[in-house]
């Protein structure tokens, strides 16, 4: 690759060239070009630039590199891991955590801390990114069961963003410790962290199906997941079920788990057979209402009160709706709409008249505003942390119990290699309390105490 560039000045015309081999990085190596400087008069001939045959054709060398990049951002970052649930960025967050030994009952450590120690030992990109995910992990409107117990504002259902990690602080939760259980017992495999100074862990134990308890949801390249928030005691259920019979059909999983658990409630509007298919395939969509009561207020009057919303719904952004909704008169039955939320969601909503029919009115504003969404459903996920692929449910069960029993072998293994070593060292001790006197002997005289005991035959 060969380029010219030329200034003209009150000193002689120079022109610096630049040459480099062909290569994969378009003529270009790591180290820069090569220099060459030459000055030519005004009337003289320029240099003659011989063709450069390219070494790798354009097309092959993007092809491979965006190849590279789609599966790094596949594997490493967008999607969770059917064993344990995590993506890796979770995952070391957990793992880091566990070794600031910031357990259930310990106390809080500052979040910028823990985003620093992940970030400087186990997960090399920015710290704003691991705070965020570790600020969701604590946000009980967005996870199921919350594996970090933060304290401090970590945002709420107004989508509100959590305040900057030196206000907030920060630990694991009860359930997220659970997922850890056996990591000293080698009941998974590690691997040396990005610059092989420490050693992280591939997949963490997960004692209980943390994919389907509290969902996951990522975009990677040309493909992406979406999976909802179940109830636990439901899951293990399913589990026992699928345990004893291992040819359960999804039919009768279903029975066990008929659909999400969303931790702000809802209600599912949609049929059994809708249900049954988005388990079937792995990919589906699921209506949510939101769950709300008719108030009266004597002398005929009343007003409905909304108390759950849907999932991912941020309610400032649904009052909002609702009153642009009252001000363009877009939904003429409705007259006035109220936050009076404290803890818990209570949206008041004030008809028009008395007389208007309250089911009417909430079918309206089901149609019209976010207080029925659709939850897409697609669970595609890594088998044994390569294999990208949309599972049903009973497939998403089937890896999370395989894990387990290997989890579960590796730490009998384990437990069984210490207590053989326990009682070859207390043999070991026996036989010298049976011949003490020659064990002193040896060690007081022998000029290699050690071996001389090694050679020697006990009775």
């Amino acid at each position: 690759m060969i380029g010219i560039v030329g200034k003209r000045s009150r000193f002689p015309p120079c022109a610096q060239i630049f040459l480099a081999p062909a290569g994969p990085n378009f003529g270009l190596d790591r180290h820069g070009p090569a220099h060459y400087t030459t000055c030519m008069s005004d009337d003289a001939d320029p240099p003659k630039i011989e063709p450069v045959e390219v070494a790798e054709p354009l097309s092959r060398a993007i092809g491979e590199r965006y190849l590279t990049y789609a599966l790094s951002t596949i594997m490493h970052r967008a999607l969770p891991d059917a064993r344990d649930g995590l993506k890796p960025v979770h995952r070391r967050i957990l793992f880091a955590m566990r070794e600031l030994r910031l357990s259930a009952t310990s106390a809080f450590r500052k979040s910028a801390k823990i985003a620093g120690d992940v970030m400087g030992n186990y997960h090399p990109h920015g710290d704003a990114a691991i705070y965020d995910a570790m600020a969701r992990l604590a946000q009980d409107f967005n996870v199921r069961y919350p594996l970090v117990d933060g304290q401090g504002n970590f945002g709420n259902i107004d989508g509100d963003n959590p305040a900057a990690s030196r206000y907030t602080e920060a630990r694991l939760t009860a359930i997220a410790e659970t997922l850890m259980e056996g990591l000293t017992e080698n009941a998974v495999d590690f691997r040396p962290n990005y610059d092989g100074t420490l050693e992280e862990p591939v997949v963490m134990p997960a004692a209980f199906p943390n994919l389907l308890a509290n969902g996951s949801s990522g975009i990677a390249v040309g493909m992406a997941t979406n999976i909802p928030p179940h109830n636990l005691d439901e899951l293990i259920q399913g589990c026992h079920a699928l345990l004893r019979n291992p040819d359960l059909t999804t039919a009768e999983l279903v029975d066990l788990i008929p659909g999400p658990d969303f931790p702000t409630g809802g209600v599912m509007v949609e049929p059994r057979a809708v249900m049954l298919d988005a388990y079937e395939t792995g990919r589906g969509s699921f209506r949510t209402r939101a769950k709300w009561q008719v108030e009266d207020l004597g002398r005929g009057t009343w007003q409905t009160v909304v108390t759950e919303i849907p999932y991912q719904v941020a309610k400032s952004r649904l009052i909002e709706k609702l009153a642009e909704l009252i001000q363009t008169k877009k939904i003429p039955l409705l007259a006035d709409v109220r936050d009076e939320s404290a803890d818990d969601v209570r949206i008041v909503l004030e008809p028009r008249a008395k007389t208007v029919d309250p089911d009417v009115l909430m079918g309206t504003l089901f149609k019209n505003s976010d207080l029925e969404t659709r939850f897409s459903l697609n669970m595609n996920v890594l088998i044994d942390g390569k294999v990208p692929r949309v599972c049903s449910l009973k497939e998403v069960l089937r890896a999370f119990l395989d894990h387990r029993r290997e989890v579960l072998r590796r730490r009998s293994l384990h437990r069984m290699e210490k207590i053989d070593h326990r009682l070859e060292i207390l043999e070991g001790f026996i036989i010298t309390f049976l011949n003490l006197d020659r064990v002193i002997d040896i060690i007081r005289y022998d000029t290699d105490p050690k071996a001389a005991l090694m050679r020697e035959t006990w009775g």
